[in-house]
């Protein structure tokens, strides 16, 4: 099932500082930690520690934290279904990058080894 516009538009305007608490409760929650989900985070998207936070305090979209990042290239291997969507299927690539970092989010507070979380 493809996204709809107004889906991916919401998406593109959410800032990245108001998702990441919800990151931090989750994989906490499960006994994770907060060192761990920044692992995930750099592995996507190339920020360190100081970058993530720079860009939180500056309260970058979600559009705009995608354009900064370099992602890895086996990002495409990130598969499966995440919030009602299938991965593979999205076609909008802000949309599908976001829901990369969420399906990842997920994975570490399922208890996933991070070796199968960091594909490749």
């Amino acid at each position: 099932m493809g996204t709809s516009p107004e889906h991916d538009s919401r998406i593109a305007k959410m800032t990245f500082a108001s998702v990441y608490p919800h990151y931090v409760t989750k994989v906490e929650k499960k006994g994770r930690t907060k060192q761990e989900l920044h692992q995930v985070i750099e592995w996507l998207t190339g920020f360190d520690e100081a970058k993530l936070q720079k860009l939180i305090d500056q309260k970058v979209t979600f559009e705009s934290f995608f354009e900064q990042a370099k992602l890895n290239p086996n990002a495409e291997l990130i598969t499966g279904m995440i919030c009602g969507y299938r991965i593979e299927e999205i076609q909008t690539p802000l949309t599908k990058q976001a829901r990369y970092l969420d399906k990842l989010v997920d994975e570490l507070a399922k208890g996933r080894k991070m070796e199968k979380i960091l594909r490749g």
